[in-house]
């Protein structure tokens, strides 16, 4: 998602000044031909823009903690495992130790000074004793290994219950986002939709201008494999809608469009711009390749993928639906080569 309105220039004209008939008249001429950039369509039009723009933030922000929570959600399954796994081992020790002490009590609790006076038999009994010694260095061992066993439980423990309170505050922090998105999205398509028809057009081929002088922008081969299956992929989502916090395959934001793509061709990209500016290597404007991934503005928020000829494809925004745009519609601030 991203707006990227380019204003026309400015043209002042000061009504209350005295001039000659000719130079009203070829200011009124102007005037007529090129409309005004202070027009309330033009101030919707950069409202539009404000809003979007920071619902895209909002969006990204919403991707990244709902990305934190399945991570978390993954981690909690793992230790979960982890802590039945520990406790069954628990019970085994313990179910150990009581067998040794039943074991004893039963054979009796007489000193063994006393059980070697009175034994009929002293090397028998010497030689029960050497048994009885060995029993009871087990069972040390394995009340050693039960107090080893209960420290690492409750450590697992402590360390799940950690995960599901961060689990919670992702929850709350995503359900922040989903609701500032909301509200950006919504106040942003009632301005739209106060447009006329003509100014709606007027600024739907606006948010499509952007640099078309940049150099070295040809129609070359993508640099891998991969990356022309994710062209590949791209391709076949033309025309799908924009779904703010979607990854496909029915639609998409920015960054969901892009990991989807990937995803068609085995690669497992994070899933927000910020994160898939990092996930490869950096390359000039000048040497993209088809399959590069292009991150636009300084906050890394919006991200398209370049397809030779100077054009990227991206999820634009809420009722622009997935599309060809100049690579330059906006400010570049990366090339990323996966």
């Amino acid at each position: 998602m991203g707006s990227h309105r380019r204003l026309a220039p400015s043209f002042g004209f000061d009504r209350g000044a005295t001039a000659a008939v000719g130079l009203l008249s070829a200011a009124a001429a102007v005037l007529a031909a090129v409309p005004a950039t202070a027009t309330p369509a033009d101030d919707t039009g950069s409202k539009v823009d404000r809003l979007h723009r920071e619902a895209e933030k909002a969006t990204e922000a919403y991707n990244k903690a709902d990305e934190r929570a399945d991570t978390l959600r993954g981690q909690i399954r793992t230790a979960q495992d982890e802590i039945a796994r520990q406790q069954e081992r628990v019970n085994t020790l313990r179910e150990s130790l009581g067998s040794l002490a039943g074991a004893q009590y039963r054979s009796g609790g007489m000193d063994p000074s006393l059980e070697l006076l009175f034994s009929d038999d002293p090397a028998d009994y010497l030689d029960k004793a050497s048994v009885l010694d060995r029993i009871t260095g087990h069972q040390a061992g394995e009340l050693r290994k039960l107090h080893r066993a209960l420290r690492t439980l409750a450590q697992e423990r402590e360390a799940a219950a950690g995960k599901l309170a961060e689990l919670e505050r992702s929850r709350k922090a995503t359900a922040a986002h989903k609701r500032t998105v909301e509200r950006k999205l919504a106040e942003a398509r009632r301005l739209l939709d106060s447009l006329p028809g003509a100014e709606r057009a007027a600024y739907d081929r606006a948010t499509r201008s952007g640099r078309t002088d940049l150099p070295g922008l040809g129609g070359i081969a993508p640099a891998s494999s991969r990356a022309a299956a994710a062209v590949a992929a791209a391709r076949s989502a033309l025309g799908r809608p924009y779904v703010w916090g979607a990854n496909g395959p029915s639609g998409f934001d920015c960054s969901g469009l892009t990991q989807w793509a990937y995803q068609q061709a085995g690669v497992s990209l994070p899933r927000t711009s910020q994160g898939q500016r990092y996930a490869g290597r950096q390359i000039p404007l000048s040497q993209a390749r088809p399959g590069d991934l292009v991150i636009y503005r300084s906050d890394a928020s919006h991200v398209g993928m370049y397809m030779g000829d100077g054009q990227v494809i991206h999820a634009p925004y809420p009722g622009a639906p997935v599309r060809y745009d100049p690579v330059g519609m906006m400010p570049v601030s990366s090339v990323t080569r996966v």
